[in-house]
């Protein structure tokens, strides 16, 4: 029997590992945004993308935008936020 070198094209797999404590991670914060109050993070949205914390979806408030902000960062083992929330009844393109 012939081992060969193990090669990759592209990127490189994950460890199941790192994919378990993403997942923890957005798991974590989506819990911390559910229970907070002065936010209804019903429509947001937790996922990483590389090693931050981005927040999708819709709320009622600027505040809330930034509320949501607060919480994430406060999440422990958080390192970045990229917040992508917009406030609900909005839509690209519309003046306001």
């Amino acid at each position: 029997m012939v081992f060969k070198e193990p090669t990759f094209h592209g990127l490189a797999p994950e460890v199941e590992a790192e994919i378990a404590n993403r997942a923890s991670l957005e798991a974590a914060v989506a819990n911390a945004l559910a229970v907070a109050g002065g936010i209804d993070a019903s429509d947001v949205e937790v996922t990483m993308e590389e090693d931050q914390v981005v927040l999708t979806g819709t709320v009622g408030t600027v505040g809330e935008i930034e509320r949501a902000t607060a919480v994430a960062r406060a999440v422990e083992g958080v390192t970045a936020v990229q917040n992508r929330i917009l406030l609900s009844g909005s839509a690209v393109g519309d003046p306001h």
